[in-house]
């Protein structure tokens, strides 16, 4: 069935088969659209191959990822086609595994992340990862699906990997988990997502300091992991418990200008996760972005 467009082509809406193939990606990815005309990425033996515009079954389908975000769609002329692949089993096994739903995304910013780990490796360029014993005691299916990775890594790409290198897929998972409120909060059923509410707390620090923050240094990388449990306990409704409360008033007191973009960091939480942070909480949130400031020279 057509439809006559305003310039008098003609367009096809509608098809008999299950999905139609319309952007060649690589052999075996392309750009699809099903029949309520939702473009997806859709990975299949060969799926490339044919003149495109046309239509397929989604027996020649092995997989599809549908709301992919369109800044990352450039990813999937960039990277190299096994390494796609290997990645979107590496989800699929993820998404068996873990008991929450994964960002779409994944395939794509995880794909990025192994393929830069195999060219570090390649050139014997190995990176510590901070915080890595904190990752296993706190997220210990992550870590081990990142250690499994690692190996089959090793075994298809035929490179030797630092085992460290376990603790940043771990985090590509723990990032990509799509966080939301109990359905039936009364609190409008909002969703945490831990990417934004880290991209908030940072352009929060960056306007009240008039900074632009090194997001590849090591202190900002100890900020996010202390950002990541501290989303998960909003999540699970818990609060550091410990004996440095008291030593929260002389820090604020030492360093009154992070003291108050902290209080403006937990008006955020309030407003945004209905969650009033702890002393304890600000005390660390003013030691982490006091490190961060101080390596911009403020």
């Amino acid at each position: 069935m057509c439809a006559i467009m305003a310039d008098g082509c003609f367009e096809e809406f509608f098809w008999v088969a299950d999905m139609r193939v319309i952007k060649k990606i690589n052999n075996n990815v392309a750009v699809c659209r099903d029949r309520k005309g939702q473009e997806i990425i859709a990975f299949g033996k060969g799926i490339g191959f044919p003149q495109m515009p046309y239509d397929i079954g989604l027996d020649k389908i092995d997989r599809t990822y549908y709301h992919i975000d369109s800044k990352y769609l450039m990813l999937l002329n960039e990277l190299p086609e096994e390494v796609l692949q290997f990645t979107a089993e590496i989800v699929d096994k993820a998404s068996m595994r873990l008991k929450y739903e994964l960002n779409p995304n994944l395939v794509l910013t995880l794909s990025d992340h192994i393929s830069f780990c195999l060219k570090r490796a390649k050139k014997g360029i190995y990176i510590q990862m901070p915080l890595a014993y904190e990752l296993e005691q706190n997220y210990p299916e992550e870590v081990q699906l990142g250690k499994y990775t690692i190996k089959q890594m090793e075994k298809r790409f035929h490179v030797h990997l630092d085992k460290n290198e376990a603790s940043g897929i771990a985090m590509s998972f723990i990032n990509a988990r799509n966080i939301e409120k109990n359905p039936d909060d009364a609190h409008e059923k909002k969703k945490l997502k831990y990417e934004e509410i880290l991209d908030d707390t940072v352009r929060i620090i960056e306007e009240y300091f008039q900074i632009e923050i090194e997001r590849n240094s090591f202190n900002f990388a100890r900020y996010t992991s202390h950002l990541m449990y501290l989303v998960k306990r909003v999540y699970n409704e818990e609060s550091i418990i410990s004996e440095n409360a008291g030593l929260y008033e002389s820090i604020s007191e030492e360093f009154p200008k992070v003291s108050e973009c902290v209080e403006q960091i937990d008006r955020y939480f309030e407003t945004k996760c209905f969650y009033s942070l702890s002393k304890e909480e600000k005390l660390y949130l003013i030691v982490h972005i006091n490190r961060i400031i101080s390596r911009e020279g403020l």
